[in-house]
C-alpha cells in the first residue's frame, strides 16, 4: 500500500487559522507486511535523529491501529518526505493526516474524509493545514462546535504556485508566541474585510481580484521581522507577477500564485535572485490525500 499527503500553504495572509491550499509536493508512505515494525526515512528528515528516535507518525498509528483491532501493527514503513519540515509547508499535518489513513486502511475499516480531518483535530487544533491536505484545492475552514466545517474549491490548471523555500527553520510554536494577545478593532476588521474577499475571488476564480484580498495586519508582519530578509522575497515576488503572496504558515516558505505562464517566465529570475534557497513551481493538489493499493 501507498499512501501521498500533499504539501499544503495556510493562513494565506489574512486567512489566519482559517485558509489553506494543497500543492502538489507528496510525502509518500510505503506499507509492507514484516514480521516486526521497522520503518526507513527517505529525503526531508532522513538525518534528522528527533525524527528517527521518536518518529511521531508510528505513535500516532499505532495508537490508533490498536483501538481498531486490538492488535500490534507489524509492518514495514518507507518514508519519502519532500515536504520540508519547520518551513510552513504543512509538515506536520501530512504527517497527522497520513498515520490516521494509514490506521484505517490497514484495519480495513472505511473512513471519509470528513471523518479523517475531526480525527486530525486531536494532533492539531487549527484546521487550516489539515483540510486541504485532506481534501485538497483550496479551503475555508471553520470549526463547529468541535467539528472542522471545510468548503473546498479546485484550483484549475492555468495556475500555479512559486515558492520560495528559505534554508532557515521558524519554529511554529515560537512564531505563534509572538504575536499580539489582543488587535484593535479596526484591525480586526481590516483582517476580517480583507479574508472575506481573498476567499471570494478563490471561490469565484476571480484571480486578478486576489491581490487586494491577500493583505494582512494580524501576524504576517511579526513573524517575517524573524527573518527580515523575508520582506525582501516578498517584494521580488511581487516584482515577478505574482497574482498573490504570502508567508506560508509560520513561515519561512514565501508563497505565490501564477497564472502558469508568468511563472514559467519569473521563475529562473528567481532562482537567480536566490541562489541560496529552494525555488520550486509547483502545481495545486486537487485530491488531498490518496491511497493507492
Amino acid at each position: 500500500m501507498q499512501i501521498n499527503v500533499p504539501a499544503t500553504s495556510a493562513n494565506l495572509g489574512p486567512g489566519f487559522d482559517t485558509l489553506g491550499l494543497a500543492v502538489n509536493l507528496l510525502n509518500t508512505i510505503e506499507i509492507e507486511k514484516a514480521p516486526t515494525q521497522t520503518f526507513t526515512v527517505i529525503g526531508e528528515g532522513a538525518k534528522n535523529p528527533k525524527i528517527l528516535k521518536s518518529n511521531l507518525f508510528l505513535a500516532r498509528f499505532n495508537k490508533i491501529y490498536h483501538s481498531l483491532t486490538g492488535e500490534v501493527a507489524n509492518y514495514k514503513f518507507t518514508f519519502t518526505n519532500k515536504i520540508p519540515i519547520s518551513r510552513g509547508l504543512g509538515s506536520s499535518s501530512a504527517v497527522i493526516v497520513g498515520s490516521i489513513v494509514a490506521a484505517y486502511a490497514l484495519a480495513n475499516k472505511p473512513i471519509t474524509k470528513e471523518e479523517v480531518l475531526n480525527l486530525s483535530l486531536e494532533f492539531e487544533k487549527h484546521p487550516d493545514n489539515i483540510a486541504p491536505a485532506t481534501m485538497g484545492g483550496f479551503t475555508v475552514s471553520a470549526l463547529v462546535k468541535g467539528k472542522v466545517k471545510t468548503i473546498k474549491v479546485d484550483i484549475p490548471d492555468e495556475i500555479v504556485s512559486i515558492i520560495v523555500i528559505p534554508n532557515k527553520p521558524i519554529s511554529t510554536r515560537y512564531a505563534r508566541n509572538i504575536l499580539p494577545e489582543k488587535y484593535p478593532k479596526h484591525e480586526a476588521v481590516f483582517n476580517i474585510s480583507k479574508s472575506s474577499y481573498l476567499t471570494a475571488a478563490f471561490l469565484t476564480h476571480d484571480w486578478d481580484a486576489l491581490k487586494y484580498g491577500a493583505i494582512d495586519r494580524m501576524h504576517e508582519y511579526y513573524r517575517m521581522k524573524l527573518f527580515p530578509n523575508l520582506f525582501y522575497v516578498k517584494k521580488q515576488l511581487h516584482n515577478a507577477g505574482a497574482l498573490m503572496n504570502t508567508l506560508s504558515g509560520s513561515g519561512s516558505t514565501m508563497f505565490s500564485l501564477f497564472y502558469r505562464d508568468d511563472a514559467k517566465k519569473a521563475i529562473d529570475k528567481l532562482k537567480d535572485n536566490f541562489p541560496y534557497y529552494k525555488v520550486m513551481m509547483l502545481d495545486f493538489d486537487n485530491k488531498g490525500y490518496d491511497i493507492i493499493d
